[in-house]
């Protein structure tokens, strides 16, 4: 008698007979190893997932604050600019002269945001369809081998 390990420990798996194993050990040990296969699968697929939500968490939380606190910072240096240009235009002018300049950046702004955003949706897990892609060929390999004896 063998053990095989499996999630809940070893467990038994009876010896084949002297001649070699049988069809129904050898159906029995390949659905065994498949479904340990699909699940170890899945942890990876989890696993990556976790970890991509985990980073993309922290950057939000960052970029949460720094856009917090630069939304003050920017009107402080929007205000500084237009008194500035009050020193060569009329006041209104001058404001007029900075919001034309503030939409022109919102723009290219947004637009470089959305090709970015784009980028990287959706999120998959690649290193898990890899594995499973490579999984597949194996097993189909392995039995096209089986068949050819």
């Amino acid at each position: 008698m063998t053990f095989a390990s499996g999630p809940s420990g070893p467990s038994p798996v009876p010896d084949p007979p002297r001649g070699g194993p049988s069809l129904g050990h050898l159906v029995s040990q390949m659905s065994e190893q498949t479904a340990r296969l699909v699940r170890a699968e899945i942890d990876l697929a989890k696993a990556e997932l976790a970890e991509k939500a985990k980073a993309a968490g922290i950057g939000i939380g960052l970029l949460a604050a720094a856009g917090f606190l630069g939304f003050f910072a920017f009107g402080v240096l929007l205000t500084v600019v237009i008194l500035a240009l009050c020193e060569a235009f009329a006041p209104w002018l001058a404001a007029l002269i900075v919001l034309g300049a503030m939409l022109l950046i919102i723009g290219v702004l947004a637009l470089v945001g959305i090709k970015k955003l784009q980028q990287g949706v959706p999120p998959t897990p690649q290193k898990a369809i890899d594995g499973v892609k490579a999984d597949a060929d194996a097993v189909s390999s392995a039995v096209k081998e089986g068949f050819q004896r």
